[in-house]
């Protein structure tokens, strides 16, 4: 059954692969009418993680009025549609039409810093078209190897056919859990690395090491980029993404610091997120709202977890943890109904 379940998803990654370079062949006007269209079933018909969005904008923004909340919500919707149809134009979008639409600055400071025989790391998030920004090698002059961060697909087939698009420029991605081992090899090439960091991801309760106020929020944050940043001494960047127009951007490199490694432990990280608070303050509509990013509180971790010698340690597991919260609401309604 294992490899008839195998066969079968080859089969079906070829199949999508196919599609989508037939899609991605369409002119954008053409790609952005589909665009148009797959709002209309996302946001109308299927309703996609609606309840969760509306959610973490009303939180985010507590300033903001329901219909201020339900246009940022519906421009979203709008954006995450265009980033679908954008991401798959990576396909066989030319070079130069790929230079037109995603125009990046401060290059010319992150090639004198290769050219000094230092790597970069650029911190980012998922704002604008983050896929773009894996066409940074068809801008920069140096010979600094550009990199970027990743988590495997399970499904190989469906893995490569992500690969495909997100290296199709020069890019080159590095497995999350293989990144250091690729960093040391690098430095004995004498290679230097403009490598990206998608770091504003919910990281699993273990790997709870940092909470921050971001956007009205006691929110959870990975500091593992800025381990890996100061580890390597890379000069240290906020790659700012605006979106000019549809289907155009420019992501600015701006650098906070050459020595990382001189700064406060978690400072890097810190600045990271005020600075990318501050691009999604500039037009939220443009952020992945999508995912429950706080679902994991202070107070649970407090109750939960505690921390010795840098590490994490479980005291009650979720049961035990769900069992408690469930016998103080009874406790509540008693003491409410007595």
């Amino acid at each position: 059954m294992q490899t008839i379940r195998r066969y079968v998803l080859k089969i079906l990654a070829y199949i999508v692969f196919a599609l989508l370079w037939v899609l991605s062949l369409v002119p954008f006007t053409v790609a952005y009418v589909l665009s148009d269209m797959l709002f209309v079933m996302v946001y109308y018909v299927v309703r996609y993680r609606r309840r969760v969005v509306r959610a973490n904008l009303t939180s985010a923004f507590p300033e903001k009025d329901g219909k201020e909340i339900r246009q940022t919500e519906r421009a979203f919707y709008h954006w995450f549609c265009d980033y679908i149809v954008e991401t798959f134009k990576l396909m066989t979008i030319s070079e130069s039409e790929m230079k037109r639409r995603m125009v990046f600055k401060g290059t010319d400071v992150i090639d004198a810093i290769v050219g000094e025989g230092q790597s970069c790391g650029v911190m980012l998030g998922h704002y604008c078209n983050w896929e773009w920004v894996s066409t940074l090698p068809l801008s920069v002059k140096s010979n600094g190897v550009c990199a970027e961060l990743y988590h495997p697909i399970e499904n190989p087939d469906f893995d490569r056919l992500f690969l495909y698009m997100r290296q199709r420029f020069g890019s080159v991605c590095i497995p999350m859990q293989e990144t250091l081992r690729h960093m040391v090899r690098y430095q004995r090439e004498g290679r230097q690395l403009i490598i990206g960091y998608i770091a504003d991801q919910k990281p699993l309760w273990r790997n709870i090491h940092l909470w921050v106020d971001f956007l009205n929020h006691t929110t959870p944050v990975f500091t593992g980029s800025e381990r890996l940043i100061r580890h390597g001494r890379q000069a240290f960047f906020y790659g700012d993404v605006r979106r000019v127009k549809r289907g155009f951007y420019e992501c600015e490199f701006r650098l906070i610091d050459r020595h990382p490694e001189a700064m406060e432990e978690n400072e890097l990280t810190r600045i990271y997120m005020r600075e990318l608070e501050k691009s999604i303050r500039r037009d939220p509509s443009l952020w992945l709202w999508s995912h429950n990013r706080w679902s994991r509180t202070k107070e649970e971790f407090d109750l939960r977890f505690e921390v010795r010698d840098g590490k994490v340690y479980e005291k009650i597991n979720e049961v035990q943890y769900a069992q408690m919260q469930a016998e103080e609401r009874r406790k509540k309604k008693k003491e409410a109904g007595a």
